[in-house]
């Protein structure tokens, strides 16, 4: 049985709002949707807890009511709670989310944090006669982090999502250039220290293996070793120091971070090492020995930042490719008085049952219903439907669709937001809600160091048994730290991270998350979007079967139209004639052609399903059958078939026509990309299921339903659908999201991995893991091949960056440890680990 609702107008499979022309199903649900109906009786009622469902906040999960920001005070018991959106610089992973939400939910007032570092945004719900917005960015900004306010002022979702890949103007440091600074500091120091080290100290510490002698003859010329003791060791205890504190202290902050959190990871298992060649360094010296390991930690140290740099610069080179995608959301409006004057508010302002006044080729600002007249809008942002709408009085009006003829004045409705603010919001609570996948490295850590750190104790403690002091005895422990952890490991990773990413970034495929080539492994479904993925998402004209000058004489006429069809009639005939001019350049009438042209039309109208105009003295009229029905313009059995058998495929059918009859037909619709087919088969061969979303008619999806690699297609469905449908497939096993829109942002988010394609909006991009920024669908195969390959190289360099434990382990259980094999163990695992690294994940 469904599931039950409290309400009798929810939808069964997505809860949202049933409208009056209900889809009722045999089974007792009631949809919204003749897609909502599809899915919930294919897929059945198995659900997987999914990514939203880990947001504990005051909401219970994802907002329902397009809260946008800091909201309203509520009353809570007696206390007024807010929300605010704050940026932390310096949020890179699972375990900076977890160390961030604690810090601010200890804080008093502060009922629920969560931080996404996807976003490197935390959102904090607070009592603000407790605590202030000051407060909480002084009380969140430890340990290196920087926690602002974004934009100085009252905070969004829009915000926290739409600016999350890029640095807020208004403020904070940009991490990629600290980052830098740290490390040519460390090159610097490093590169000062080691040659007068390697000059010095080397030769003083193979001599044990010439014979004292030789040692004698070395310490008299050099000044090292006799009754001064090591006369230059004091140099480098305190510049190694400088070193390590400086340019080590990403890894020291993440050390720390991991402790803290009980969560060891990458960070720590670098940290252990290097700050205890450090430690072993100074009491060895202390002790007048010569077997010290300062250039182990200024190498290791400068090495593991400059290859986490290196990555920070990759994932931003990755981040710049879409600095220039755009959010569809409208920040003020015109508000329609009782006297037909008009006042420009901002859309925060407008109250339940106010007028707002949309004209022809404006974006809708809020969810309303169309008071009067008629008009047409694309949804397309919104719902995924290619094809624009009619809207007559009294229809419901989505915010966020564009008003492509006429002019529309809706009425607000009673929750004053938009459809676009609700998405916003939803894919926000979708990303907080996700603390990301562990890196295989970080779990690796979280074994090993408890028994490297439990080695260390009992050698050491074995060394106080035997009688050895206790300096020798923390000299040992020390040493079991030094050979024993896999410090490498810190290095390969974002080593192997940075350039996998950079190869991906090169065939045009943005990742923006560590993780995403080890979730995309798992996947079982792969679920696409149609229009604009599957297909161009374009209007182009597919038929057109009409005479030649009245074709010349449409064009003309469209050109004052507003609507995808009339661009694409224009630019497949008026073009022709200007060979390959735009005849809309320069945003109208450009050139003495455009004026020429113009003086043709001596009379022009715009109707809600089509447009009609003198041209040349001859009255031409173009739109649908029942535009040239209500005007009785005649139109033949031949003509009404064609369009009729255009509309049943999904096109969109123009009807053409003169002097009261028409003559032809253009058929109008979005073509599928090119080697659709081919990509949808070769992911079938990796055998994943293929599932096909959209929020387009049946009719339009017939051409997949026959395809052999497709194993369900749903049509008709909304955004709350197809997050709906994702979460049921989960149920299945791990499920990938391919789509490239707004409609699409929360089902992408919601996905165990979003892909999102080519021009995608920018809160599409946000709420997935992967941006393809062309239109190339080939490319989301290539993703799976980079993929294979990369755990290829992960698993290499794994193995590669334990070749250091593998040389100094040995080497200090037979005691013939030495400083100069330690550092010759350091270089070739480095070296090694950056060749691999290096080399091409695939070959052409």
């Amino acid at each position: 049985m469904p599931p039950s609702h409290s309400s009798p107008t929810t939808c069964t499979l997505c809860g949202g709002v049933v409208p009056n022309d209900r889809v009722a199903a045999e089974d007792g649900g009631v949809y919204c949707s003749t897609g909502c109906r599809d899915v919930q009786r294919v897929l059945g009622d198995e659900e997987r807890s999914s990514r939203s469902e880990t947001i504990h906040g005051p909401t219970g999960g994802i907002d329902t009511d397009g809260d946008a920001g800091e909201r309203e005070p509520n009353t809570l018991g007696e206390r007024a709670e807010s929300r605010v959106f704050l940026q932390v610089d310096g949020m890179h992973c699972a375990t900076c989310e977890a160390f961030l939400e604690s810090i601010a939910e200890d804080r008093a007032g502060v009922t629920h944090a969560a931080a996404s570092y996807v976003t490197e945004t935390i959102r904090v719900e607070y009592d603000p006669t407790s605590i202030s917005v000051d407060d909480l960015c002084n009380a969140l900004s430890p340990l290196g982090y920087t926690a602002t306010r974004r934009d100085g002022g009252r905070d969004s979702p829009i915000t926290a999502v739409g600016q999350s890949r890029q640095q807020d103007e208004t403020g904070g440091r940009d991490i990629d250039e600290v980052l830098g600074f740290r490390y040519a500091a460390g090159v610097i120091f490093g590169t000062f220290m080691l040659l007068p080290y390697a000059v010095l100290l080397y030769p003083a510490q193979l001599s044990s293996f010439f014979g004292d002698g030789t040692l004698d003859i070395y310490a008299s010329a050099s000044g090292i070793g006799g009754g001064d003791g090591l006369l230059i060791l004091p140099l480098f205890l305190v510049l190694t120091g400088v070193v390590l504190v400086f340019t080590g202290l990403p890894l020291l902050q993440g050390a720390y971070v991991s402790l803290k959190m009980r969560q060891p990871n990458t960070d720590l298992l670098v940290a252990l090492p290097v700050v205890s060649a450090y430690v072993y360094s100074t009491i060895a010296f202390l002790l007048g020995r010569i077997d010290v390991f300062y250039d182990l930690t200024i190498v290791v140290a400068a090495s593991v930042v400059a290859a986490i740099f290196y990555e920070s610069l990759s994932k931003q080179r990755a981040m710049d490719c879409l600095t220039d995608l755009t959010i569809s959301r409208v920040t003020d409006a015109r508000r329609y008085d009782a006297d037909g004057t008009t006042t420009t508010v901002d859309v925060s302002d407008f109250e339940p049952g106010e007028s707002v006044l949309v004209r022809e080729g404006e974006r809708i600002p809020v969810d309303g219903v169309l008071a009067e007249g008629e008009c047409t809008v694309d949804e397309a942002v919104v719902t995924g439907e290619s094809l624009p709408v009619l809207k007559r009085a009294g229809d419901d009006l989505v915010g966020g669709a564009v008003v492509t003829n006429g002019a529309a004045v809706l009425t607000v409705s009673d929750s004053a937001s938009s459809s676009i603010d609700r998405l916003i919001t939803s894919v926000w609570n979708l990303q907080s809600g996700d603390h990301g996948v562990q890196r295989q490295a970080d779990r690796f850590a979280s074994f090993v160091i408890p028994v490297v750190v439990g080695g260390a104790v009992l050698a050491g403690g074995w060394s106080l048994v035997e009688g050895a002091g206790v300096p020798i005895a923390v000299l040992t422990a020390l040493s079991v730290l030094l050979v024993g952890c896999p410090w490498a490991l810190g290095l390969a990773t974002p080593l192997s991270v940075a350039t996998s990413i950079e190869e991906a970034v090169d065939r045009g495929i943005v990742v923006f998350d560590e993780t995403v080539f080890e979730r995309l492994r798992n996947v079982d479904v792969v679920v696409f979007d149609k229009t604009g993925t599957i297909t161009t998402g374009r209007m182009e004209v597919l038929e057109a079967d009409a005479p030649a000058d009245l074709l010349a004489a449409v064009a003309d006429l469209e050109q004052r139209a507003s609507h995808p069809a009339a661009d694409a009639i224009v630019t497949a005939f008026a073009q022709e004639e200007q060979a390959g001019e735009d005849p809309r350049a320069d945003g109208g009438i450009a050139n003495e052609d455009d004026r020429e042209r113009a003086g043709r039309i001596s009379e022009f109208t715009s109707h809600a399903t089509g447009v009609e105009g003198v041209v040349d003295d001859t009255r031409v009229l173009v739109g649908n059958l029942d535009l040239f029905t209500d005007l009785e313009w005649s139109v033949s059995d031949s003509i009404e078939t064609r369009a009729t058998a255009a509309r049943d495929v999904g096109r969109l059918p123009v009807i053409v026509g003169r002097d009261g009859r028409a003559e032809g037909v253009i058929v109008v619709g979005d073509e599928p990309r090119a080697g659709w087919d081919d990509t949808l088969t070769q992911l079938s061969a990796r055998d994943m299921e293929i599932v096909v979303l959209t929020g387009d008619d049946e009719a339009a999806t017939d051409f997949l339903g026959t395809h052999p690699g497709v194993d369900h297609v749903f049509a008709g469905v909304p955004p709350a659908g197809k997050t709906a449908t994702i979460r049921r497939l989960q149920s299945r096993g791990q499920v990938a999201m391919v789509g490239d829109g707004t409609n699409d942002a929360p089902a992408l988010a919601t996905a165990d991995l979003g892909i999102s394609l080519g021009g995608g909006t920018a809160l599409a991009s946000d709420a997935a893991d992967i941006s393809i920024v062309d239109d190339d669908l080939a490319a989301v195969e290539t993703t799976f091949d980079l993929a294979d390959a990369a755990r290829r190289r992960v698993k290499q360099n794994n193995g590669l960056a334990l070749l250091y434990n593998g040389i100094t382990i040995p080497l200090a259980a037979t005691g013939l440890l030495n400083p100069v094999f330690a550092m010759g163990a350091v270089v070739a695992t480095g070296g090694l680990l950056a060749a691999n690294s290096f080399r091409a994940l695939l070959t052409e």
